[in-house]
């Protein structure tokens, strides 16, 4: 029932469907990202998008991509679409030759019991980038052979 779809951040109406998934799962305690820039993935029941997600390059670790935003409507919550999310973004990843993704969470037990049952592990950053109690992941992504 649920379809991942890559998507262009800069086309006007996927742009509009992504602010505002944004808005109904961040509840205004993030900002706004740029949709312009990196890899955006939209999740959807039947036709409407429920669930999205943002890979970019790191600018925290060499050769890295980092996993900055996901985000699930409520209502959908319980399916496994983060973890789906995440496995795309390692897709991409290895299409780009980068060696791993990063990412953080801050105060969101769910979303690091997930990174924990997609492989993730706890990591220390030489500079960190988030809250005193941002929790900081990591996963190994090598390429794999077309055998």
């Amino acid at each position: 029932m649920y379809q991942i779809r890559a998507v262009d951040g800069e086309d006007d109406e996927i742009s509009d469907v992504l602010t505002d998934l944004h808005r109904l799962t961040f509840f205004g305690s993030a900002p706004l990202p740029r949709f312009d820039f990196g890899y955006w993935w939209l999740v959807f029941h039947r036709r409407d998008p429920v669930a999205f997600a943002d890979l970019v390059p790191s600018t925290h670790a060499e050769s890295a991509g980092y996993f900055c935003r996901v985000g699930v409507l409520r209502e959908h919550w319980g399916r496994a679409l983060q973890l789906r999310l995440m496995r795309a973004t390692e897709a991409r990843a290895r299409a780009s030759g980068w060696r791993a993704i990063v990412s953080d969470t801050t105060d969101n037990i769910v979303s690091a019991n997930n990174f924990i049952k997609a492989g993730y592990r706890l990591y220390q950053p030489r500079y960190p980038w988030g809250w005193p109690h941002t929790l900081y992941w990591r996963k190994s992504i090598e390429a794999r052979d077309p055998a």
